[in-house]
């Protein structure tokens, strides 16, 4: 039987196959013995063959098929192993908070940079407009410039106010969707406002270090009315970015990748090299300085890895 893989917890997974029924199944040993480098052979969204094997009280999953594409990190276990978060995304909205939890703008680069390396649009989604201060109001009015004026969509959430919950609705529709952000930025709330029946926990912000404390445990993908699906992510500290060479990174900033042909040096990391055309754009105030620094991390570890 042919099905997708709505939800992993590491050693069971659940398959809804083509004909809508939801099987429980374990992975078939050859997937223990293979020589992958990640720590997750199956993962959320992984379209699968599944047996019903005779001499075992399961379904197994036999085989992946290809994978159209994939979002990954770090193993936060194995560092020198990668975790494939979520497979055959069609998008992906990344819900950010300037305060309680405060998102950083290398946390947003990160994925943004992990997205593109994968050809996933991603959609910016600003949430609890609400809560802000007046000087909150203008720090997230010129965070979200820097990717509006790089061709980034970016979105302005409200749910007790229900602001812009509708036009989020209508992005989810027909689309497998990823859903990415650090915990308590309200992922679920969303969700769960556009889709009450499907009911995601959701958990308050902690008062003592104001951050969100986990309540998503694993990856799960979720089917939705208007023939959709979100994949929901627990709530990531950070991406590591694996599976990248340093020389690639500035192609997976957009603004940086229409000026490459402009640098002297065609394997130029924008470092250090003279006659570089993405620094003197950051001297130009063409590029956000704050994005610039931001690569510069992203390169620097890169090649700190390559050494090994």
């Amino acid at each position: 039987m042919k099905g997708k893989v709505l939800k992993s917890t590491g050693s069971w997974y659940t398959v809804e196959t083509d004909d809508g029924l939801l099987l429980d199944c374990r992975l078939k040993g050859k997937f223990r013995l293979s020589d992958l480098d990640t720590t997750n052979p199956v993962s959320v969204g992984d379209d699968v063959i599944v047996s019903d094997e005779e001499d075992v009280d399961a379904n197994v999953i036999t085989e992946v098929l290809p994978r159209q594409n994939y979002i990954i990190r770090q193993s936060p276990k194995q560092s020198a192993q990668r975790h494939i978060i979520a497979s055959n995304i069609e998008q992906a909205l990344l819900i950010v908070t300037v305060a309680k939890p405060r998102t950083s703008t290398g946390f947003i680069d990160r994925f943004l940079v992990t997205a593109e390396a994968y050809a996933i649009p991603t959609h910016i989604v600003f949430n609890k407009q609400d809560a802000l201060t007046e000087k909150e109001l203008k720090k997230q009015q010129a965070i979200a410039k820097v990717y509006e004026d790089i061709g980034y969509p970016v979105y302005y959430t409200s749910v007790p106010q229900e602001e812009n919950v509708k036009t989020i609705h209508e992005l989810l529709k027909g689309k497998t969707t990823l859903l990415s952000g650090h915990s308590g930025v309200g992922k679920s709330t969303i969700v769960n406002s556009i889709y009450p029946d499907l009911n995601l926990r959701t958990k308050e912000i902690s008062k003592k270090v104001k951050k969100g404390m986990h309540t998503t445990t694993f990856v799960e993908m979720h089917a939705l009315p208007d023939d959709a699906y979100i994949i929901d992510t627990p709530g990531i500290k950070e991406f590591g970015l694996t599976d990248m060479e340093a020389a690639e990174v500035s192609g997976y900033f957009p603004e940086m990748r229409e000026r490459l042909d402009n640098c002297q040096f065609n394997d130029c990391l924008h470092m250090n090299e003279p006659g570089c055309a993405v620094k003197e754009a950051v001297q130009n105030g063409e590029i956000s300085e704050e994005r610039y620094h931001n690569y510069l991390s992203i390169v620097e570890n890169l090649l700190e890895d390559e050494k090994y």
